[in-house]
C-alpha cells in the first residue's frame, strides 16, 4: 500500500516537473524564431507599437524613431497602467535580444497575445526602413 502511494507521488512529481519545464522553455522557444529585422520592420510599418526594453541611459545614447523607452523589468507593469490593449502589435528590442526575450515572457505570460522581439538595436538600425533618432 504504502509503495503504491509513493509510486503514484513520484509520477505525480515528475509529472508537475515536466508541466512546470515546458511553461518555462516554451515561451523562450518560441521567441528563439523571433529576431528577423525584416519582419520586425514589416510588423512597424504595418503600425506597431516599439518599445525599446534597455535603460533609459541606453535609450538616450540613440534609440528607434517612435520608440518608447520602458525598461525590461518594468514592461508588464507600465503595459498595465498604460491600458495597452493585449492583443496590440508590439515590437520590443533591446541591446541584444536578450532583454525583449525575458519582456516578451512576461507579457505573453501576462496574456499580451501580438508581441514581437525584433533582437538588438544595432541590427535593426542597419537593417532599418525608417530613419533612427
Amino acid at each position: 500500500m504504502i509503495h503504491n502511494v509513493l509510486l503514484r507521488g513520484q509520477r505525480l512529481l515528475r509529472l508537475a516537473l515536466f508541466c512546470l519545464l515546458s511553461l518555462v522553455l516554451m515561451p523562450t522557444m518560441a521567441n528563439a524564431a523571433d529576431q528577423d529585422p525584416a519582419i520586425a520592420w514589416d510588423k512597424i510599418a504595418a503600425g506597431a507599437m516599439v518599445v525599446d526594453v534597455r535603460t533609459p541611459e541606453e535609450f538616450a545614447e540613440g534609440h528607434l524613431a517612435n520608440a518608447m523607452n520602458i525598461p525590461f523589468e518594468q514592461v508588464t507593469e507600465e503595459f498595465a497602467k498604460r491600458g495597452i490593449a493585449k492583443d496590440a502589435p508590439v515590437v520590443l528590442y533591446c541591446r541584444s535580444g536578450r532583454r525583449s526575450s525575458i519582456a516578451i515572457e512576461a507579457l505573453v505570460a501576462a496574456g499580451y497575445t501580438q508581441t514581437y522581439n525584433a533582437g538588438g538595436y544595432q541590427t535593426l538600425v542597419e537593417a532599418q526602413k525608417t530613419p533612427a533618432k
